[in-house]
């Protein structure tokens, strides 16, 4: 199963909707990626503002170790959550299956982050 055929198929009719690994953080990733817009906006602010190249590129770099900060806890939450998760499937065939499609897919986000 390819990613996009993962991402097309449907729920279970009354099925729960499926939990994601940061669910029980959320409130935290959503209280940092506020503040992480703030000093987005901060920094639009001082190059509107003319201010120091170097003092805007040191906000800049602040921005980005917060956003790679947030990504690393994704990939540890996709990592603690989907990838266990696919290792518990009692199908020992299906269970290869998701484990590999899972692991694909961290090695795949990680791999967007690093470019």
């Amino acid at each position: 199963m390819n990613e996009s055929e993962a991402s097309s198929v449907a729920p279970l009719e009354g099925a729960l909707p499926q939990q994601h690994g940061y669910t029980a953080n959320k409130d935290a990733y959503l209280k940092r990626l506020k503040r992480i817009e703030g000093q987005v906006r901060g920094i639009a602010r001082m190059v509107d503002e003319d201010k120091y190249c170097i003092d805007i590129l040191t906000q800049v770099a602040a921005v980005t170790k917060a956003l790679h900060a947030v990504s690393l806890g994704l990939v540890e939450e996709h990592i603690g959550h989907c990838v266990v998760g696919a290792a518990a499937e009692p199908d020992p065939e299906l269970r290869a299956e998701a484990i590999d499609f899972k692991v694909k897919e961290a090695t795949d986000a990680i791999g967007r982050l690093l470019r």
